[in-house]
Order: C-alpha cells, then structure tokens, then sequence
C-alpha cells in the first residue's frame, strides 16, 4: 500500500451542498477502488494563481489515501470528467 495525496480546487460558484457532494463523490471512488482515505484537509476558498474557467476563486480540498498503485489512474479518470472540479492532482507520498 502506498500513500497518496489528491489536491482537489472545486468550483467556487456552486451551492455548498453540491460542493460537499463532489468531495464525497470522490472519497467513494477511493474507497471503491481499494483505498481508504485517512485524512481529509479543506483550505477553503482562495484566490486562483490565474483564471480558469473565468473563475478566479475555488475550494480547496486535499485528500490523503493509502491505496494500491493502480488505483489513482482510476481516480483522475474520474475526477477529470467531474464539472465541479476545475483543477486535479494525485501525487505519492514518501514513506
């Protein structure tokens, strides 16, 4: 099992009930491909660096997981096609 960190900026403009579904979408598509989120750290809204989107805030949400090494690929697959995320990343951690 490796560790991985998922940098997530979801759409500032979206309700908040809808902001809190897209992030435990995403922590269910962990969990269903054999992960186990062990720590979840929201930053709140900040400023983009650059618009994206014409947006130019977004929520911050990172998440760390434990999971096998095939299992981010599935993640990005489905993150990258979500409307309410505007920006991914999944990197691994060092042990």
């Amino acid at each position: 099992m490796n560790k991985y960190e998922l940098a997530l900026v979801v759409n500032a403009k979206i309700e908040d009930e809808a902001r809190v579904a897209a992030v435990e979408s995403v922590k269910e598509l962990i969990t269903r491909f054999g992960g186990t989120v062990t720590k979840v750290d929201e930053w709140g809204k900040k400023r983009l660096a650059y618009d994206i989107q014409k947006m130019k805030e977004g929520f911050y949400y990172f998440i760390q997981f434990e999971s096998e090494p095939t299992c981010p690929g599935e993640i990005e697959q489905r993150v990258r096609i979500m409307e309410s995320v505007i920006r991914y990343l999944c990197i691994r951690q060092d042990a």
